[in-house]
């Protein structure tokens, strides 16, 4: 008997690691009955990435359907992918990702048992030779739930999650947010407060190389705080009351900072204590009303 359909998205811009993901996608093994369709979202303004998507799909042998949705704004990506899906789920993995091999299976398992609307599956960092000892350490770059299963998952992201899409009928991605980030954050808290359920496979993993531009404090600082100005985007969205939420976010902003200066003595805990400060200054800055800091 044939199991259900799944569409896989993949939102680019120019990158070559597109194949990789592809490929990634191709080697999946797949409880029995699931189809496979791929949906290449091209966010570059010109068709750059259609070529090699054909070619791709005839090597792989991959049911894949491009889509040129320009320009330069990721959300303007995401949303063909939604427009484009035909199947009932859909998932989302990033053009730099490769998934492992029992990726889907782990998804579609965790959605059965959960009965939730969206699964998230972990994105693993991957450090290049001759990265800085702390990185691994602390490992920043990996991307999981902000909540796991001890309490709700309030938001998501789409480096790695398997939708129901009936649940998520009418939203899209914020195209305010293509270019600072922090679009999937809103994208998910909405559907939250509407009453959607995320689950989290800890199984689903995906592999993500961190490029050597992205292994520096000041990377990672800057992407913490505009973390911190979704997240305070969507408690303002939420109906939380501005002079409330400034005071909380400032206290924890110093006890962050005053707990990175107290263990410098340790590169990776210090480092991780500044980044959440720089969280929760992104709150600040948001809840004082400055404009989201533009990351791509």
């Amino acid at each position: 008997m044939a199991g259900p359909s799944v569409d896989v998205a993949v939102c680019t811009y120019r990158r070559d690691t597109l194949a990789h993901a592809l490929r990634s996608i191709a080697g999946q093994v797949l409880p029995d009955g699931i189809r496979l369709r791929v949906i290449v979202a091209d966010n570059d303004e010109e068709p750059s990435a259609q070529a090699r998507t054909a070619a791709a799909a005839a090597q792989l042998t991959l049911d894949c359907h491009y889509v040129h949705a320009p320009a330069r704004n990721i959300s303007i990506a995401r949303n063909a992918c939604l427009d484009a899906a035909e199947a009932e789920l859909l998932a989302f993995i990033d053009d730099d990702e490769v998934a492992t091999p029992g990726w889907i299976a782990a998804l579609l398992a965790r959605l059965d048992e959960s009965g939730a609307d969206a699964v998230l599956g972990p994105a693993r960092a991957r450090y290049p030779a001759g990265a800085p000892g702390w990185a691994a350490r602390a490992d920043l770059h990996s991307t999981r739930p902000p909540l796991t299963e001890t309490a709700a998952i309030r938001t998501g992201y789409s480096c790695n999650v398997l939708l129901r899409l009936p649940a998520f009928a009418g939203l899209r991605f914020d195209p305010a947010l293509g270019r600072s980030g922090g679009e999937d954050d809103l994208f998910f808290a909405t559907a939250v407060q509407r009453g959607a359920r995320i689950a989290y496979a800890p199984d689903a993993i995906v592999d993500d190389p961190v490029p050597a531009a992205r292994l520096t404090l000041g990377w990672l600082w800057r992407r913490s705080f505009r973390n911190g100005q979704t997240y305070a985007r969507t408690r303002l969205a939420a109906g939380g009351w501005r002079a409330l939420l400034l005071p909380v976010a400032a206290g924890k902003a110093s006890l962050c900072l005053a707990g990175a200066a107290l263990t410098l003595a340790s590169p990776a805990r210090w480092r991780r204590l500044a980044v959440r400060g720089a969280l929760h200054l992104g709150a600040c800055a948001r809840y004082c009303g400055r404009r989201d800091l533009q990351l791509y």
